[in-house]
């Protein structure tokens, strides 16, 4: 049986990954001081560290908060403000912690390229991987009484490749060119009890055209659509 997720795995050891070399860096820095501050105060000054004043940078569809201005290491000098020795033995263990800012953004930029190869965004089996309890909703008034073939789905899945939305010429079809109590929903079925690919974390509403053969998928930040040769829905 497939275990799903709703934590995207590649970020999770990304975020690991970074605490390793910070931690490494700090081991470093303790072991090179001649006067060491208390082991359990290393974690706290690294993490007041952390604070910086950041702008927003937008990239593969991800915002990434670049580090400008150390905060947190302004705020430890000013605490330690009067205490020269004390500041000596915290500066560096600061100074890693708004360093920590450039080793998560460095190590996400490396695993994007290894996130775009395991969950490729343009295929339908990233978004919908176990369909076992996988059911149908009508969600408007136009859908009949149908019920969802899931031995077709399951056929299609690794085939169905992604089209262009027409929103256009599906608003002119919908609205424009018939009579108001005519209008059928273009997209009347939802598909429910799905499962994106384990560990994407991909969080996804699926809809399914009147004829049963168009999948639209909407996500938080895009919508995706695919076709399929046979249709999805039994009766169809």
């Amino acid at each position: 049986m497939e275990i799903n997720t709703n934590y995207n795995v590649i970020e999770i050891l990304t975020v690991i990954l970074g605490w390793l070399v910070i931690v490494y860096f700090a081991y470093r820095i303790y072991h090179k001081q001649i006067e060491k501050p208390k082991v359990w105060k290393i974690p706290l000054i690294i993490l007041v560290g952390l604070f910086s004043f950041s702008i927003n940078w937008n990239m593969f569809d991800r915002i990434f908060k670049l580090p400008i201005l150390p905060l947190g290491v302004w705020i430890l000098y000013f605490v330690f403000k009067g205490k020269k020795e004390r500041w000596q033995t915290c500066r560096s263990f600061a100074w890693l912690g708004f360093g920590a800012n450039f080793i998560f953004f460095a190590s996400t930029l490396i695993t994007i390229p290894v996130q775009h190869v395991i969950y490729p965004k343009d295929e339908l089996s990233v978004y919908i991987s176990n369909v076992e309890n996988a059911s149908i909703l009508n969600i408007h008034p136009s859908a009949k009484d149908r019920s969802l073939n899931k031995d077709s789905f399951l056929k299609q899945l690794d085939t169905m490749r992604q089209e262009v939305i027409n929103s256009d010429q599906w608003y002119r079809e919908s609205y424009i060119n018939s009579e108001s109590n005519k209008r059928n929903e273009r997209f009347p079925y939802q598909i429910i009890g799905t499962s994106s690919k384990w560990g994407s974390g991909l969080h996804t509403l699926i809809y399914i055209e009147d004829d049963g053969k168009g999948i639209l998928l909407s996500t938080p930040k895009k919508q995706l659509y695919f076709r399929s040769k046979d249709s999805l829905i039994e009766g169809e």
